[in-house]
């Protein structure tokens, strides 16, 4: 196995370590080296067309050969070689890619709930192409959440499940599935209140987002458990 030299963190704040020890990273190579490690090996020449979109060619190459000489110069070892493609060092573990190994190999396994409830990718970059990447993974992070508050009420942990479902609406707030499973996981927990209040806020987003009502399969929810509230109420 080989030994870990480089750690990349894009969740959150962006922080480059060596042997376990911050390095400071122009913005330049910082870019670079995001897009290599978002988007896997590339050819040079279209990251460097993906980075310098307003340059021609030859200006969009020239500073890809800065970006490159800085990183072959300062950060030896962080990229394979400077020709194509373009590749991430074996010595480089990218906490993203770690992640996502864990949610798509894992199966069975513990989900890594706060992971997913804060690990915001690169917050604050608005590049076009970091966007497209910070949405699929925004789409990854509330499928992981959805399955895990799922697993988590079939095995009873009406707590972990309320967590789960949380953190996916937190993230896709007119997601009708997760709050399906937030309104099923405070029932679990006998928070009918917070059951209503969770409920009567999604049909509130929704009428104004659609003008319409959210769907049946949500309101024959809450109606079923009230029936059953008070039913429960009046056989005591």
């Amino acid at each position: 196995m080989t030994e870990t030299t480089w750690t990349l963190n894009l969740l959150g704040c962006w922080q480059l370590r060596r042997l376990g020890q911050p390095v400071r990273v122009g913005i330049r190579q910082r870019r670079l080296i995001t897009a290599i490690a978002l988007l896997g090996p590339r050819p040079r020449t279209a990251i460097a067309g993906l980075l310098w979109p307003d340059s021609n060619d030859n200006q969009a190459g020239a500073s890809m050969r800065v970006a490159l000489w800085h990183v072959a110069h300062e950060l030896p070892g962080l990229l394979v070689d400077v020709e194509d493609p373009l590749t991430l060092g074996p010595t480089v573990a990218v906490d993203l890619h770690i992640l996502q190994h864990s949610l798509t190999y894992a199966d069975g396994e513990p989900v890594p709930l706060e992971e997913l409830r804060t690990g915001e990718l690169l917050p604050g970059w608005y590049e076009d192409w970091v966007i497209d990447e910070q949405e699929r993974f925004r789409h990854l992070r509330v499928t992981a959440l959805d399955r895990a508050a799922e697993r988590a009420l079939a095995a009873g942990d009406a707590e972990t499940a309320e967590t789960a479902a949380m953190a996916a609406v937190n993230l896709e707030p007119l997601r009708e599935s997760s709050m399906i499973l937030l309104v099923r996981a405070e029932l679990a927990a006998g928070n009918i209140n917070g059951a209503q209040r969770s409920y009567r806020r999604f049909r509130s987003l929704w009428q104004d987002t659609f003008d319409q009502e959210p769907s049946f399969q949500l309101g024959q929810l809450m109606r079923s458990e009230l029936r059953a509230r008070v039913s429960a109420l009046a056989a005591s």
